[in-house]
């Protein structure tokens, strides 16, 4: 039972965290080290130790949190690689200021090409500390590649969080746009994904039990949901075949 309990604090710890609440996520990821709360449970609370030092430091209780890891040795004694990298992030975030940049250095290693999404924070935080110790212009690349990370894999909290950093950095930075097949049925679809394999209107109404021209009418739709006109070649969507 505390495996599950320790899996909703975590959920709930990552929730928080995502939407800048990082006292709420601070409280609800400690209950993981605990050994008094149902949710204490030993092999599982390494998992959250990146995600409970950021929250840490954001809500000045970085003292608190060094005491806690300093009482809990059996963090280092670990092959987990995604346990290992989340350490490493930890240790840069409570880093004296001489050491912070090689520690980011070192976060920032091969092993955490892996983890996108953990790699974009490191990155935004990276940016951020540069930002913060003056040096602007160096903080910009860690910064606009967090944001485009963040941008590809759609977290838009996170996006949102890069983005304002960049501006702060003196870099002017779009909103992002959203993607045109996001205002697509499902059914659209799957049409715009087969008219892209290449197949003809005839061709997709058999796969999906669709008359030519109901295809066509949903193409058309989908063709002027799109920014730019669709690539064509010589197999895909003739101008007389969608809309015959």
């Amino acid at each position: 039972m505390s495996f599950v309990l320790a899996c909703v604090q975590m959920t709930r710890g990552a929730a928080a965290l995502t939407s800048g609440r990082h006292l709420d996520a601070y409280e609800h990821l400690t209950r993981l080290f605990d050994p008094k709360d149902p949710a204490h449970h030993p092999p599982f609370n390494a998992w959250a130790i990146g995600d409970l030092v950021e929250a840490a430091v954001h809500c000045g209780q970085t003292t608190e949190v060094k005491r806690l890891i300093e009482s809990t040795p059996e963090l280092y004694r670990t092959a987990s690689p995604w346990i290992r990298v989340n350490l490493r992030y930890a240790e840069a975030l409570l880093a004296a200021d001489a050491d912070v940049e090689s520690r980011f250095e070192t976060a920032l290693g091969p092993e955490l090409t892996r983890w996108p999404l953990l790699r974009g924070r490191f990155l935004l935080a990276y940016g951020t500390w540069l930002r913060r110790q003056r040096r602007v212009a160096e903080s910009r690349r860690p910064l606009r590649s967090a944001r485009e990370a963040f941008d590809a894999l759609e977290v838009i909290p996170w996006a949102e969080r890069a983005r304002s950093e960049l501006r702060a950095a003196g870099e002017s930075t779009a909103r992002r746009a959203p993607q045109a097949w996001n205002s697509l049925t499902s059914q659209e679809l799957q049409i715009a994904e087969l008219a892209a394999d290449g197949l003809s209107n005839r061709e997709i109404g058999v796969r999906l039990y669709l008359s030519h021209r109901t295809v066509g009418a949903h193409l058309y739709r989908i063709f002027r949901s799109w920014a730019s006109p669709p690539v064509t070649s010589s197999r895909r969507l003739s101008t007389t075949e969608s809309c015959d």
